[in-house]
């Protein structure tokens, strides 16, 4: 793995962190809608990284194999 890898693996690691422990205060305070919306934001923000990276590597596949 490389040094991007695994600063991405960091990164959604600690989005998922933060999104629980405001999920968990959230619910605590008795405002379950709003944690539920923070849950889903955390959910698309580690969505849109995990598609960027999947578009990386489509492109890397596109040219090691020439097919532009």
């Amino acid at each position: 793995m490389s040094r991007v890898d695994v600063q991405l693996l960091f990164r959604i690691a600690g989005v998922g962190i933060i999104v629980a422990v405001m999920a968990t205060v959230l619910k605590q305070a008795g405002k379950d809608e709003q944690g539920q919306m923070v849950t889903l934001v955390g959910v698309l923000v580690v969505l849109m990284m995990v598609v960027t990276l999947l578009g990386r590597f489509f492109n890397l596949v596109k040219a090691t194999f020439g097919m532009y």
